[in-house]
């Protein structure tokens, strides 16, 4: 089975405060394949976690390897070091905000057009420090523009 795994993280400088978002995709050998980070104003930790997979997933339907690869022998991983956010995506906490709830409706709406087993996965910081790299290079770039 050919795997993809899509890092991403999202994190803000205040919680609320200026936030960014970093995604990085690898194939199955741990190959960067695509990497990219996005300032996307004032949000929280949580709110900028749950659009960092808005816009992996957004991406990865727009990829020529969603076009050639969107079968049932295929899967994709999803990490993340967020284990709140994860474990609300795989239904195993509560979201006590609507607006959260809004963001999880709208990851089910993107994956229903997906043939392919899709997972979430919760790694450790030190795992994900490519992702968390991308975060900071959005947030340092919008914040010295600033200065």
């Amino acid at each position: 089975m050919d795997k993809l795994f899509i890092n991403t993280d999202g994190g803000s400088r205040g919680n609320p405060g200026p936030a960014a978002i970093g995604i990085v995709f690898y194939d199955g050998n741990n190959t960067e394949l695509y990497a990219c980070c996005e300032f996307i104003g004032t949000a929280t930790n949580n709110e900028a976690e749950y659009k960092a997979i808005i816009k992996a997933l957004r991406i990865l339907l727009k990829s020529d390897w969603f076009i050639q690869n969107n079968s049932v022998d295929k899967a994709i991983v999803c990490r993340l070091d967020s284990q709140l956010v994860v474990e609300q995506i795989n239904g195993n906490y509560k979201v006590k905000q609507d607006h959260l709830a809004q963001f999880i409706s709208e990851i089910k709406e993107i994956i229903s057009q997906f043939k392919f087993k899709l997972s979430f996965h919760h790694i450790p910081r030190e795992e994900n420090k490519r992702a968390d790299q991308m975060v900071n290079q959005a947030l340092d770039k919008e914040l010295k523009g600033k200065g």
